[in-house]
């Protein structure tokens, strides 16, 4: 009776139609927790990389000299390393076009910075939706499951004359475990959702901080070099 009870014997016993929900259940867990994991040591290197720079950035290094190292690292800057790399590029080709117009020069900088920006908050989003996806429906599949199972269990006590709680229990536990799936997918994938976006959201707001930095740095040395010329 033990073994009729047990969670591989249950799924054994239920019927197609919730075996295929608890299968659906099991690999969305599954992608739930290696989005989990991905997601996880994306966000904790992105925050390491942001104060590695700007540790860099605010040491006192020279701009130019900043911004050759970090190109000779070509496609491995990352966050604010690569929105700097972004608006020194620009605002570098800028001056040399329209130097004697700040302004524009600005203009054209924040727009290359803001782009950039957007790139880096796509990256850290990324797979978040699916989270999320996977956090609101899985209960309602595994409560579909459980409700069919249910159903299964009611019509075949229908056809007995006398109905025992032996007789029921086994059909119910099997339904109930798709509910107890549901909840096993869901609830990692809720947490982890909200803490994720809590992280992108506290890095896109040091992003822009940086950027409005930034650009008061540039923007001071455009008119500087007005002034001179």
């Amino acid at each position: 009776m033990h073994a009729d009870i047990s969670f591989l014997g249950l799924f054994l016993q239920a019927s197609l139609l919730v075996k295929l929900v608890m299968l659906t259940l099991l690999a969305l867990s599954v992608m739930s927790w290696a989005v989990i994991i991905q997601r996880r040591r994306l966000l904790t290197s992105a925050k390491k990389h942001s104060l590695q720079f700007e540790d860099r950035f605010w040491s006192g290094v020279d701009l130019n000299n900043l911004f050759k190292e970090l190109s000779a690292r070509g496609d491995d800057n990352k966050g604010m390393g690569n929105l700097f790399v972004t608006g020194f590029k620009e605002y570098s080709r800028l001056m040399k076009i329209s130097g004697n117009m700040p302004e524009a020069v600005m203009d054209g900088t924040g727009r290359a910075m803001r782009v950039s920006l957007s790139r880096e908050i796509d990256q850290l989003e990324t797979h978040l939706p699916l989270l999320a996806t996977i956090g609101s429906t899985s209960p309602y599949i595994g409560l579909f499951g459980t409700v069919w199972g249910i159903m299964n269990s009611f019509i075949a006590l229908g056809a007995v004359e006398n109905a025992t709680l032996a007789m029921v229990a086994p059909g119910i536990a099997e339904a109930l475990i798709a509910t107890a799936m549901g909840l096993f997918a869901a609830i990692p994938a809720v947490i982890a959702y909200n803490r994720f976006t809590t992280h992108v959201e506290k890095l896109e707001m040091s992003y822009v901080n940086f950027m409005e930095e930034f650009s008061s740095i540039l923007h001071r040395q455009a008119y500087s070099k007005k002034e001179q010329a």
